[in-house]
């Protein structure tokens, strides 16, 4: 049986556990608010490019704001792009993310981005190579993709798996086509009717390029959104975590304080039962 300072020491750096993961708790629900809150903000502005963009109607095809001009060789392979996480304590959602991707994966079809440490170290584990790495964005806001746009420029269509936010209890993986990432998003957005042509305005320097700034626009939009769609995840599946942690570890502080109740008052009786003892013998001496 522990003693009970062994059992007040156990007890103690439980309580700090305790205090940890109700910090986290706590950082995990702000951040959430946040991400949030910058999510709503960057979808006004997409859907003012998307007013703009439907109505020049240029091409029905999605370009990815390449160059019409400029002679560049599309690789035929599809680019698949992973977001997961850069830090620790958000459970298995990168490991159901990945487990997702490699279900179509193809050596010879496709080529993987990766952005986040976590999805780097699982495919590395499993002998998988990656084409090239990209930190997760600590920041929320004026996230710069545009090197990762223009690896996308480079092939003929892009698969993005991401991780999306439901509520702070059900987060779910999932992959979209990056040209039906940025439709789907101009989908919810207000078309009007007017349409924009060399008739009625001067572009500068031509109608295309006009177009093709506005799609690598969207396309910085729509890739920044997944990525604050995988953090939101990512914050709720390390809150819920942290939340099954707090409450585990309050339990066993519980039981920990109940154990050294029980051990003192062991260590009394015991001390209690040597007096008692003593006593008898001194008594049993007496009448010798």
């Amino acid at each position: 049986m522990k003693r009970p300072n062994e059992i007040a020491r156990e007890e103690a750096s439980m309580a700090t556990l305790v205090e940890l993961t109700s910090v986290f708790e706590g950082i995990a629900s702000m951040r959430i608010a946040q991400i949030k809150n910058q999510v709503v903000h960057s979808k006004g502005f997409f859907d003012e490019l998307w007013t703009i963009y439907s109505q020049l109607r240029v091409d029905s095809l999605f370009s990815f704001g390449r160059d019409k001009k400029a002679k560049v060789d599309i690789i035929e392979k599809e680019l698949y792009i992973i977001i997961t996480a850069e830090g620790g304590f958000s459970g298995d959602i990168d490991q159901k993310l990945v487990h997702l991707m490699l279900k179509t994966y193809d050596k010879e079809k496709n080529d993987i981005i990766v952005i986040g440490h976590h999805g780097a170290m699982q495919l590395s584990q499993r002998g998988i190579e990656y084409k090239k790495y990209f930190k997760l964005p600590s920041k929320d806001t004026n996230i710069n993709v545009m090197p990762i746009i223009k690896e996308v420029q480079k092939y003929r269509t892009t698969q993005m798996f991401y991780q999306e936010y439901s509520s702070l209890m059900t987060q779910e993986v999932k992959s979209i086509e990056l040209s039906a990432a940025v439709k789907e998003r101009g989908s919810g957005s207000e078309n009007k009717e007017d349409i924009i042509s060399e008739d009625t305005y001067i572009f500068e320097p031509t109608t295309y390029a006009v177009a093709a700034h506005l799609e690598r626009s969207m396309m910085e939009i729509s890739i920044s959104q997944l990525i604050l769609s995988s953090k939101l995840a990512q914050y709720a599946s390390r809150f819920r975590a942290m939340s099954a942690s707090h409450q585990r570890a309050d339990e066993t502080k519980t039981d920990l304080h109940l154990a050294y109740n029980r051990a003192r008052r062991g260590v009394k009786d015991e001390r209690l039962k040597e007096i008692i003892n003593g006593i008898k013998k001194s008594k049993a001496g007496a009448k010798i």
